[in-house]
């Protein structure tokens, strides 16, 4: 295996790539709608009609991610509600065990995620995974969503990376457009972000059916690295 120093980059997503993405869908499109139901006295349909509206406006800004922005948008407690069913936040099969290999083996490993840092820091406490990590960061602190360049931009003038030898992994296409148009080249997608939502069929980037595929990514490159050092050593 090459050195520490050699060895990529690898920044994961949270949600949806590292965790189940079927706790954020049941917060916003099943329990939301129910308590604004509840706050705003109207039909569940007419609920889920505003909150769609609000949704389709806001999706893939900074205020997307916001559980502020939408406590004020929504007149509901957005972060409340998350941390009162904190207990449905789930780790994808196959975290721990590639985290684990990742840490074992000396990879420096991130999270960039566009989850607000209250969202973050309760999740991370929650699944136990802060302490496998080098780098954490969320969008809110960096002032731009990860759809944009000048998220990267920010991230690496604060924690400088090599986009070449780093690798990406992240369940939404335009973010992966995000990070492709800033120079990172090993960008993956992720097959079932959710356990409550059937498996992607198609996808513009590589897509892992399971966390651990990512392991033979890693040996293989590392393989190909190690041949070609030898032929010119």
């Amino acid at each position: 295996m090459p050195n520490y120093s050699e060895k990529p980059t690898i920044i994961f997503d949270m949600d949806g790539t590292l965790l189940d993405l079927a706790y954020d869908d049941f917060i916003w499109n099943e329990l939301l709608p129910v308590r604004y139901t509840k706050q705003h006295e109207c039909t569940l349909e007419q609920s889920k009609e505003t909150l769609f509206s609000f949704y389709q406006q806001h999706n893939h800004t900074l205020k997307w991610y916001s559980s502020r922005f939408w406590t004020s948008q929504v007149g509901v407690d957005v972060l409340a509600l998350q941390i009162e069913h904190k207990h449905k936040v789930a780790k994808r099969q196959g975290c721990i065990e590639l985290l684990s290999y990742l840490k074992e083996n000396n990879y420096p490993m991130w999270i960039a995620t566009n989850a607000d840092y209250a969202g973050l820091q309760f999740k991370l406490e929650e699944t136990g995974l802060r302490d496998y990590f080098d780098v954490i960061v969320s969008s809110e602190t960096l002032g731009h969503a990860k759809e944009f360049i000048e998220f990267w931009q920010v991230l690496q003038q604060e924690h400088p990376f090599d986009p070449s030898n780093c690798y990406f992994i992240d369940d939404t296409e335009k973010v992966l457009n995000g990070a492709k148009t800033f120079g990172i080249e090993q960008l993956y997608s992720i097959q079932q972000p959710s356990s409550a939502k059937a498996a992607r069929e198609t996808c513009n980037y590589p897509m892992l059916s399971a966390l651990t595929d990512l392991i033979t990514i890693l040996e293989s490159e590392a393989l190909t690295k190690d041949e070609e050092q030898k032929k010119y050593a």
